[in-house]
């Protein structure tokens, strides 16, 4: 494809997701358009990007330091 192929699927996409927000009633349009997680749906909130809090930030500084695990 060539660049200006990708720029039309995308303008699509942008204009069907607008035609289906006009589809909805203002209150239904005002929680489409939240962020939300893709998981569970919740609002997202907040939150830091690419936050892990699974990173254990005393193992990666002693590792730093050439110390083992």
């Amino acid at each position: 494809m060539k660049a200006r192929d990708y720029l039309w699927c995308a303008l699509n996409l942008m204009l069907d997701r607008e035609e289906a927000l006009d589809r909805l009633c203002p209150r239904c349009r005002q929680r489409a358009e939240e962020a939300r997680c893709p998981v569970c749906g919740a609002p997202a909130g907040e939150w830091t990007e690419g936050h892990n809090a699974a990173f254990d930030e005393a193992r990666y500084e002693r590792l730093k330091r050439g110390e083992r695990p």
